[in-house]
């Protein structure tokens, strides 16, 4: 019994000893783990964007290799790359605690950033036009889309668009010109021609006055191209989803759309010659003025029509030189007359068109032609130009001639109100209570002032412009016969004489002693 209890007891003491020397030994030479100090936070736990990634046991060693590994993810792009990259490290104090390799930590790291990477930015180009904006995918793309809109005009190819840098500019924007191949290549041949070459042209003799150009010695074709609206090219960095494809942007840039316009009616024109001109139907043109009734409505000189006009984002200018034949027409000849109204004329000579040959620069913008000078001309049929005697006097314009009142008959035929009344009303009456005052609808000397009839009290006053005005049923007269009057001064009181079923005004407009619509003929005027 003495001799096992003795043995127990070594092999207690021989445990205790082992185990503690296992302890100092792994804690002094096995790599990986960190002897206990007490010295605070002694491993740390990191993630990224709440992905765990490792442990270190520095927490200044986290940051470093998350800005290796942002620059490892970064490198493998040349466009920008936008990522979270949220570091989160957690310390604590440990007596042991594994901790990883720094290699295994930064490859976790890439992998946690590559899955937050959001949309890679491209280096493109946005271009501007007035209001329209497009991002394309480079300077090339951008060539691509201008050129596209010269070649849609430049048929022999002979014009390439090129970019500069806008020096006008604070920051860095290219601008786009158009130049002629030919003539860059010709601006390089007298560059090389320089030095004694120049010296030579300078002291020649001055060179006798040219004969006029024949029609073979002018260079017909385009002369000169250019955009009409200003060009603007930024470089920018985009995500693909807001790149546009090149094919779609030269579709957009150079396809027509529909503008809103506007045309001033010019000295004979009709509703007919103006749709001819701009391309839209009456009906339409109609339909987008409130001022015209309809394709019978007058027109007035100076009145400005909404129209729509085709045009594409981008505008193209161009100048040619043309040789062309053709029929023209001479200058109308006018001859003023002050004793006539503007809407008086007279033709005295007939026109006979004339034929001539012609070459003359042309500008257009897009298809439509802004201008045309002619720089030679050969007439081969004179023309005969038409020769107008005009009216220079403004004629007379008319008004209501009651304020108020209700419409009770209206010009034309109509069932006889009462026994003795016509049945075909050559005036408008107008119900309004005796005693309202009549003004003179127009300036002008009373014909007649009295009775009259079955007008009772009547007014006839001539006009200018060879018209009469008639007021008739008034209860009281205010002027005379051979009086002159103004337009809207007060002729008469309204009344109830004559034949008449009540108290109202009838009023009348002849023209070459025949009774019109006065109605039609007020609303010329605006009433």
């Amino acid at each position: 019994m003495k001799k096992t209890k003795i043995n127990h007891k070594k092999y207690r003491f021989t445990y205790i000893i082992s185990t503690a020397f296992t302890i100092f030994f792994c804690m002094l030479f096995l790599r990986g783990y960190t002897p206990f100090e007490r010295t605070g936070e002694n491993i740390f736990y990191v993630q990224v964007n709440g992905q765990a990634v490792g442990t270190l046991d520095n927490a200044q060693e986290a940051e470093e290799l998350l800005i290796q590994a942002r620059r490892n993810v970064t490198s493998a792009s040349e466009e920008l790359v936008f990522m979270e990259a949220g570091l989160d490290v957690e310390g604590e104090e440990v007596l042991w605690g594994k901790v990883d390799d720094r290699n295994t930590v930064l490859e976790n790291m890439e992998t946690a950033l590559r899955e937050s990477i959001q949309e890679t930015m491209h280096r493109s180009y946005t271009l501007k036009v007035n209001e329209y904006i497009v991002n394309l995918a480079s300077v090339e793309e951008v060539d691509q889309l201008l050129q596209a809109a010269v070649d849609k005009y430049d048929s022999e190819d002979t014009f390439r668009v090129g970019l500069t840098y806008d020096t006008d500019k604070e920051f860095n924007v290219l601008t786009a010109n158009v130049a002629s191949v030919n003539r860059e290549a010709e601006e390089e041949v007298v560059a090389c021609q320089g030095g004694i070459q120049a010296l030579f042209d300078s002291i020649k003799e001055p060179v006798e006055m040219q004969e006029e150009k024949d029609f073979s010695d002018y260079d017909l074709g385009i002369l000169e191209m250019g955009f009409s609206e200003e060009v603007e090219i930024v470089e920018s960095y985009l995500p693909v989803s807001q790149l546009t494809p090149v094919s779609e942007a030269i579709e957009q840039v150079t396809k027509d759309q529909e503008v809103p316009g506007e045309y001033e009616v010019e000295a004979g024109d009709t509703l007919s010659a103006i749709a001819l001109k701009v391309n839209i139907p009456m009906d339409s043109i109609v339909a987008m003025n409130d001022s015209l009734e309809s394709i019978e409505s007058t027109l007035r000189i100076g009145q400005k029509l909404i129209i729509t006009i085709p045009e594409p984002e981008l505008s193209v200018t161009r100048t040619e030189q043309q040789y062309y034949e053709e029929t023209y027409d001479a200058d109308v000849i006018y001859i003023d007359n002050d004793n006539w109204y503007t809407n008086q004329t007279k033709v005295h000579q007939q026109p006979s068109a004339g034929f001539r040959k012609v070459v003359a620069n042309v500008s257009y913008v897009n298809d439509k032609e802004v201008s045309r000078v002619l720089l030679k001309e050969e007439i081969v049929q004179e023309a005969v130009a038409k020769i107008v005697e005009r009216g220079t006097r403004i004629p007379p314009t008319y008004i209501r001639p009651i304020s108020g009142g209700r419409r009770t008959s209206k010009f034309g035929p109509r069932k006889a109100p009462k026994k003795g009344a016509s049945t075909y009303h050559k005036g408008v009456d107008w119900a309004t209570p005796t005693g309202t005052p009549v003004y003179a609808s127009c300036g002008g000397t009373v014909a007649k002032a009295g009775w009259g009839s079955g007008y009772g009290y009547v007014v006839y006053i001539n006009h200018e412009d060879g018209r009469q005005t008639r007021y008739g049923h008034l209860s009281k007269i205010l002027v005379k016969a051979g009086q002159t009057v103004k337009q809207g001064e007060k002729i008469a009181l309204s009344g109830n004489t004559g034949v008449t079923t009540g108290p109202h005004l009838h009023f009348e407009i002849l023209i070459n002693g025949k009774q019109v619509d006065p109605e039609k003929e007020l609303s010329k005027y605006g009433n």
